[in-house]
């Protein structure tokens, strides 16, 4: 790794933390359909937290102290949400859907079989935006976990122009952070029934990041 790349990574991870938390303590923040997902964990459930790519500005900071496993891409861009999240209390495991991830896989199934949480970009790393990979069906049906949706807008938004629409927001406004009601997925689907709960959580979260995102309309 080159020295100019050690140093970014180092300014994420020291200056860079402390920059997005007092960006994020800036905001006010109304929390809203956390009530089935806190159940859910406090009756010791396992549950696979569905966020969008395009969502993932409030991560690192929201969902910190959790001990959550949080399923990370090995690659450059990955390497800096990584950097953020390391420290915040996360479990990190690095995998994705276009890397090998039997390793990760295997430490997802351990996770949700022992009543833990699991976070996984279910469009991540590389889209189509909002297009439900089937890995978070499969960690459902063999686990039994329920999976959650999580999405957030803000009154003052910033859209960028990238294959995910990232969302970011300016500092000092206020914030929507909403759970979604939990899907659940039967035990042991064959292959065809999986098919059928992607295109069914595809659906349910598309329609529910679209009715947050008008939170402020």
């Amino acid at each position: 790794m080159s020295l100019k790349k050690r140093f970014r990574l180092w300014l994420i991870k020291h200056p860079g933390k402390i920059l997005i938390g007092l960006w994020m303590k800036s905001c006010r923040w109304k929390i809203t359909g956390d009530g089935p997902y806190r159940a859910l964990r406090e009756a010791g459930r396992p549950v696979v937290l569905l966020i969008w790519h395009g969502k993932i500005f409030v991560v690192p900071f929201f969902f910190r102290k959790r001990g959550i496993l949080a399923l990370v891409s090995p690659s450059q861009d990955g390497e800096f949400v990584a950097r953020l999240m390391d420290g915040w209390g996360y479990k990190l495991i690095r995998g994705s859907g276009s890397h090998p991830m039997k390793t990760a896989w295997i430490e997802m199934i351990k996770e949700l079989n022992a009543g833990g949480e699991v976070m996984i970009i279910p469009d991540g790393p590389k889209g189509p935006d909002r297009k439900f990979n089937l890995g978070a069906v499969k960690l459902a049906t063999e686990t039994g976990a329920t999976m959650v949706p999580f999405s957030f807008t803000a009154r003052r938004k910033k859209i960028l122009h990238s294959w995910d629409r990232f969302e970011m927001f300016f500092p000092f406004t206020k914030i929507a952070a909403v759970y979604g009601e939990p899907i659940e997925i039967p035990r042991d689907l064959p292959p065809d029934r999986q098919e059928e709960e992607r295109l069914r959580a595809e659906r349910i979260m598309v329609e529910f990041d679209a009715r947050i995102d008008r939170s402020f309309d």
